[in-house]
């Protein structure tokens, strides 16, 4: 029997949304993916049984669950130290950078290491992440050129930066992600679109007013005429540092029912409010894949995005695109974004277009050809 070990540390704790749901996504699919002879057995740091015995109901087929004799916190110091804690060697794939990165025993049987770097955050924006998480990243990334046997990445352009940083030579692969199986359209969609107040029409978006995520350019955007006064729904925390959305768009002049923050909603909501959607715009003017667009495109959204390189590559044409800020002196970014949202808005043959471009590029993602790639690797390797 071959086994392949997936580390889940993602899956407890306070970790980020999208890693966990990258990491039970993936591995449900691993599991029911599995080649004749090989199976799944998950890594853990020292979490307490309870919480092991959910991640067991939450991942069916998996053989076994190793606890690992650290928590967390002391986990990612240990790894990053290249200290052995036992229960890793063989054939493992870590959904982040999180992984056993060490001089390979000869001697094992199967010794076999993949990471996945999600985007180049900790290079170009390390303020994001935290100077923490940032150096970490940065060093396991070091650790996995030297130890790493391929390194996954969700697009090409990520690829492409991380070499500006990074030489992995011919050990990077390009599998990227898709929308949560649990993204799809309740029973009880009226209600709950009841209940979140969703008007007739609406411009949706995800994000909170961190700088990259373009959300206050966006909210200044809804303030211009081009925009026809059309409402922004905000999925996400409406706080970042001492500023808010509804503060943002105050100060542009919005009344208060324009722009409304929803903070984060469940996969349930957020199909409703997807699904009802008139347009969905995504400013980010950095990212590694661009889930965001992915689900919208999965509901067949007309879908405006910045010409960030890895959400035109995930678009493919499916979208329209705007020009980023060029530089921080350039202010112009509202307008393009306005002028793009009045286009769609005025052009119902284009809107129609973009839902049609939308609904068929949503079917070029599949956590389980996701799963068979990375089984794919496995075995090539």
């Amino acid at each position: 029997m071959t086994t392949l070990k997936v580390v889940l540390d993602e899956l407890v704790g306070d970790s980020p949304r999208s890693l966990r749901r990258h990491t039970e996504e993936l591995t449900r699919q691993l599991i029911a993916t599995a080649p004749p002879g090989c199976d799944v057995v998950g890594i853990v740091s020292n979490v307490p049984d309870a919480e092991l015995a959910q991640l067991q109901l939450r991942l069916p087929g998996i053989r076994d669950i190793v606890r690992l004799p650290v928590g967390s916190r002391e986990l990612a110091i240990a790894w990053q130290s290249g200290i052995r804690l036992g229960g890793e060697p063989g054939m493992l794939h870590s959904p982040t950078l999180l992984a056993p990165l060490r001089k390979q025993d000869p001697a094992a049987d199967v010794n076999q290491v993949t990471v996945t770097i999600h985007d180049t955050l900790a290079w170009t924006h390390p303020g994001t992440l935290g100077s923490g998480t940032a150096r970490w990243t940065r060093a396991m990334a070091k650790r996995a050129r030297k130890h790493a046997d391929a390194v996954i990445v969700p697009t090409h352009a990520v690829a492409q930066r991380l070499a500006a940083e990074l030489d992995f030579g011919d050990r990077i692969r390009v599998i990227g992600g898709a929308p949560a199986t649990a993204l799809r359209l309740p029973a009880d969609a009226d209600a709950r679109a009841e209940r979140l107040q969703l008007p007739a029409e609406y411009a949706f978006t995800l994000g909170s007013i961190e700088p990259r995520k373009g959300i206050s350019a966006l909210i200044r955007a809804i303030a211009r005429p081009e925009a026809e006064g059309i409402p922004l729904l905000i999925a996400g925390p409406d706080r970042y540092g001492d500023g808010t959305a509804t503060g943002v768009a105050a100060a542009a002049g919005l009344p208060e029912d324009r722009v409304r923050a929803l903070g984060r909603l469940s996969d349930e909501d957020l199909a409703v409010a997807l699904d009802r959607a008139t347009l969905f715009v995504f400013p980010s003017v950095a990212e590694g894949f661009g889930l965001p667009i992915v689900e919208a495109f999965k509901f067949g959204k007309a879908v405006i995005h910045s010409d960030d390189p890895a959400l035109v590559e995930v678009a493919a044409g499916a979208s329209l695109v705007v020009d980023r800020p060029s530089s921080p002196e350039d202010d112009g970014y509202p307008e393009r974004l306005a002028g793009a949202i009045g286009r769609v808005l005025s052009d119902t043959a284009l809107r129609t277009r973009l839902g049609v471009l939308a609904s068929d590029r949503a079917r070029a993602f599949s956590w389980r050809d996701s799963a068979e790639r990375v089984w794919q690797l496995h075995a090539d390797l």
